[in-house]
């Protein structure tokens, strides 16, 4: 038939009741004729586990210590789930990311994969084995086992697919697809048939917590045909792929995102190259930088407001201190209770008046905009955090996803 390439995430393999139904789902597939190829997270909250473990012996151990640590919790998975498949009694074998050819980069707790040797994977699926594969990790050029930090497993699974020219990659997760919005905090939201890549991007990247921005970058790089499903019943799930935009629905998804910290620099030096020197200290330690407002500002001064992520909010004023004789401001302000909020829709660009009926919509809720970003295919907003699912809720009624 073909090759199938599935990834199940750990709520779908957090006990032995999920891991024998995973097992059967992955067998199904296997007598149906197709070979299969399956990447597996770690069970559960067993990665969160390891941190902690790691943190009681020793909070500031090495990133290599903690990826030797780490890589544990997917082999504990894949040796299960082959268990599992051998007792239902179809060939299978299990194998580390390093076994199955991942080689990375050096970056310890956020490896890049450069390649997939796939000699034994082939060798493998020659046998008509199904091959049961450890996300989320693979081998340095020192030989030294690195994790691929976070949605790990999800870029594993798009890698193996890309690798081995699979004719679909399976994403299976604890939700049917792909929603138009988060379904826990706006009933009318439902799930979309098929999504373009671009669009899944946005939403991945904007906070749409169903596939990560990495396995979607290599998906649209490699075209691999995504299909995002549940392990819990056997709903068709959502298609993420080239999709042909003519007559399809300007605005495709609505998104929050509690992860930001809004800091405001104020009374800075109107002077060329202020804003350079302020952005590139904050580059230099890796800091990401989103939404970006500079004023008009007074006297030769302006205000230049910016947000982070919340884990880097006390990362970046200390460094906005350590270097406040470059900054030259009156004064910094922060806050973490803000939200962002946005919407992504291919068909945007095309179309006038869609951030006016975003506006309209957060105007009617009153809900007061704190700052304003955009691009050709998403408008984000952030919000105060109060009024998040609020303005969720309003703006996908506005423009009637439902």
């Amino acid at each position: 038939m073909g090759l199938v390439v599935q990834k199940y995430g750990g709520t779908s393999v957090k006990d032995a009741e999920r891991v024998m139904n995973v097992a059967k789902r992955i067998t199904d597939t296997y007598k149906a004729g197709n070979d299969v190829v399956v990447a597996v997270s770690a069970q559960g909250d067993t990665t969160d586990d390891l941190i902690a473990k790691g943190m009681e012996i020793n909070p500031n151990a090495s990133k290599r210590e903690m990826d030797m640590l780490l890589a544990t919790g997917e082999q504990i998975s894949i040796s299960l789930l082959a268990m599992a498949i051998e007792k239902i009694g179809c060939p299978v074998v299990s194998l580390t990311g390093w076994q199955a050819g991942f080689k990375t980069d050096t970056h310890y707790g956020a490896a890049r994969i450069k390649r997939i040797d796939t000699e034994r994977l082939r060798s493998e699926l020659d046998k008509r084995k199904i091959v049961i594969v450890a996300g989320f990790q693979g081998l340095n050029k020192y030989d030294d086992i690195t994790t691929l930090g976070r949605g790990g497993s999800d870029t594993s699974a798009v890698a193996l697919a890309a690798a081995l020219h699979a004719d679909v990659c399976e994403i299976y997760t604890d939700v049917d697809g792909v929603y138009t919005t988060d379904p826990r905090i706006c009933k009318t939201a439902y799930k979309l048939d098929d999504i373009s890549y671009d669009e899944m991007l946005e939403l991945a990247s904007l906070g749409a917590n169903v596939l990560h921005n990495r396995s979607v970058e290599m998906a649209k790089k490699y075209r691999v045909k995504l299909s995002v499903r549940s392990s819990l019943n056997n709903n068709e799930g959502t298609y993420v792929k080239e999709v042909d935009q003519v007559e399809k629905m300007v605005v495709r998804g609505v998104t929050r995102d509690n992860d930001v910290a809004r800091i405001a620099l104020c009374g800075v030096e109107n002077t060329p190259g202020k804003a350079f020197a302020i952005f590139r200290i904050l580059a230099k330690y890796g800091i990401c930088v989103d939404l970006i407002i500079q004023s008009i500002g007074n006297n030769d001064k302006k205000d230049i407001s910016f947000t982070v992520k919340e884990d880097d909010l006390e990362k970046t004023l200390a460094l906005l201190e350590e270097n406040a004789s470059i900054i030259k401001c009156n004064e910094v302000k922060w806050t973490k209770d803000v939200s962002k909020v946005s919407i992504v829709g291919a068909g945007m660009v095309n179309n006038s008046g869609v951030a006016a009926t975003m506006f309209e919509a957060l105007y009617d809720a009153h809900i007061n905009i704190n700052m304003i970003a955009t691009s050709e295919i998403k408008i984000s907003v952030l919000v105060d955090r109060k009024d998040a699912e609020r303005a969720v809720v309003a703006i996908h009624d506005k423009f009637l996803l439902d």
